[in-house]
């Protein structure tokens, strides 16, 4: 968290509290500013060292975040708050946790699952509501003519492009039994390459990230592209500098294993796991959470392959 950003906050949610008694106009601008603190506060999170006070400390987040979007619904930045947080929340922790506890309790692990597909579609719907801010209908538009609802939008529109289509694909990845939500996939592509092109670097390549997964992940018949997601892989790598794990693991989980390619899938998690959480203090939880995962994958292997 920034440095003097505790004592701001405190600051201002005594503001927001004093408000509440004065008028509408007063209460709002209060509660707007405490909104543009926190939206602005996730450094605090992503540079921790500990991903289990994290764990703990995120659902409180969130969940003030929600109060305040109640009374300013269409403040944008807690919109993109909301969205990013629940997507990165669901998936380090309520996904992770899924996948590691499958083998020995199916019933939690399905459980799980549902409650991760969710929370996925809760932060889509903030993604949405924060582009509808901005171009009012936007979320009719794109289901009927994507190409031109996106067209409308900007450089400034790339986090929330994003968020939506990452809370977007992750519900999909856990709807293998929703036909109906599957066939919004075509969508997530759509945005995705909408938000490429107006700004390719965004968060050091993590658009490119998400499209490794994309593209490996589906076959050549549902049009997937091996050669596009290592395209993909290795501008992810160039943009981020190799200090991000991420990549490696994208790869590694949606090309390897497809291919049963362990020797690749192996050196690409060995790669990951030899990143430096702290050479980029913003990306130290992240990483630190891939490399729990890649470790998790080094010791699925065996199930993974066949010999």
């Amino acid at each position: 968290m920034r440095k003097g950003l505790l004592p701001r906050l405190a600051a201002l949610i005594s503001s927001a509290l004093l408000a509440s008694g004065a008028g509408c106009s007063i209460k709002k601008l209060a509660i707007n500013k405490l909104g543009d603190a926190l939206a602005e506060s996730g450094s605090s999170y992503s540079s921790d060292e500990d991903p289990e006070l994290i764990r703990g400390a995120l659902p409180f987040s969130l969940k003030l975040i929600e109060s305040l979007l109640e009374q300013s619904p269409r403040h944008q930045g807690l919109l993109t708050a909301a969205a990013g947080g629940f997507v990165q929340y669901t998936y380090a922790f309520i996904q992770q946790d899924a996948d590691e506890i499958e083998d020995r309790d199916l019933e939690a692990a399905t459980a799980l699952r549902a409650r991760a597909k969710k929370l996925h579609l809760r932060a889509l719907r903030y993604a949405l509501r924060g582009l509808d801010v901005a171009y009012p209908g936007f979320e009719t538009a794109l289901r009927a003519e994507p190409g031109s609802a996106l067209s409308r939008t900007g450089v400034r529109d790339v986090p929330l492009l994003y968020w939506t289509a990452a809370a977007w694909g992750s519900a999909i990845s856990l709807a293998k039994d929703d036909p109906e939500l599957l066939a919004d996939l075509s969508l997530v592509g759509t945005i995705l390459k909408r938000a490429l092109a107006l700004d390719e670097s965004y968060d050091s390549g993590a658009i490119h990230d998400f499209l490794i997964t994309y593209e490996g992940g589906r076959s050549a018949a549902m049009g997937g592209s091996e050669k596009r997601a290592r395209e993909h892989f290795e501008r992810a790598i160039v943009l981020s500098q190799g200090k991000r794990a991420s990549p490696c693991l994208s790869l590694a989980e949606s090309v390897s294993i497809g291919r049963q390619d362990r020797a690749e899938f192996e050196a690409l998690l060995n790669r990951a796991l030899a990143v430096d959480p702290d050479a980029v203090p913003e990306w130290r939880l992240a990483n630190l959470v891939m490399q729990r995962r890649a470790k998790w994958l080094l010791g699925r292997a065996g199930e993974l392959f066949v010999e």
